[in-house]
């Protein structure tokens, strides 16, 4: 219960100062009551740029109407619960009056507006300090002078990089060699018909020379 009340005495603090935060010093409205035959307040002070309101209470009519002041002014004939509003924009000292009622007087003092600070211009950019120029040396080659430094004249090379060597167009002759001639082998199958055939040969000539009987 503490801690909330403490939480709730905290907001209510915080709206507190938001309601009572000064407000713009900006155009401002002011108001003069036409009561009792007498405006109030009779001397008012405001700056250029407000607007004073004129409120009638009274039954009888009442107006405003300046006597003397920068620029003159004129109301209409405000009746009981009328107003009537002026926005003054000249400085100096207004004196009015009731055209109806003479003895009705008051004056308005205008100020001048509060002088705004004009915005200072941004500032210049400082000027960029100029870059040298960079030396720029070629790289070296194998074989070709190197380059020399700028300012001096440069030395002329004659001699021409050597080209690289094409390659022969001639192939590497193949040495062939002579594959050494194998003798035919011989089918194991003819081999034993050979053998067969010879001894049935032999045979036949044995039964053929023997003398018959």
């Amino acid at each position: 219960m503490r801690r909330t009340a403490i939480v709730l005495a905290g907001l209510l603090l915080a709206c507190g100062v938001l309601a009572w935060s000064p407000r713009p010093a900006s155009a401002a409205a002011q108001q003069v009551m036409m009561e009792n035959y007498a405006y109030g307040p009779a001397a008012l002070t405001v700056r250029a740029g407000d607007t004073v309101t004129w409120m009638q209470h009274d039954e009888a009519p009442h107006d405003v109407v300046t006597t003397s002041a920068p620029v003159a002014f004129r109301s209409p004939k405000l009746s009981q619960g009328q107003s009537w509003s002026y926005t003054f924009t000249q400085p100096g000292t207004y004196s009015y009056y009731c055209s109806v009622h003479p003895d009705m007087r008051a004056t308005v003092t205008v100020l001048a507006a509060p002088a705004t600070a004009a915005p200072a211009p941004p500032p210049k950019p400082a000027p960029a300090a100029p870059v040298p120029p960079k030396k720029t040396t070629a790289p070296s080659v194998p074989g070709t002078p190197s380059v020399p430094p700028s300012g001096s004249a440069p030395a002329t090379n004659s001699a021409a990089p050597p080209e690289p060597a094409a390659p022969s167009s001639s192939e590497p002759s193949v040495v062939q060699q002579a594959a050494p001639a194998t003798a035919p082998s011989l089918d194991p199958m003819l081999l034993v018909a050979g053998v067969v055939t010879a001894v049935a040969v032999l045979c036949l000539l044995l039964l053929g020379s023997r003398p018959s009987p």
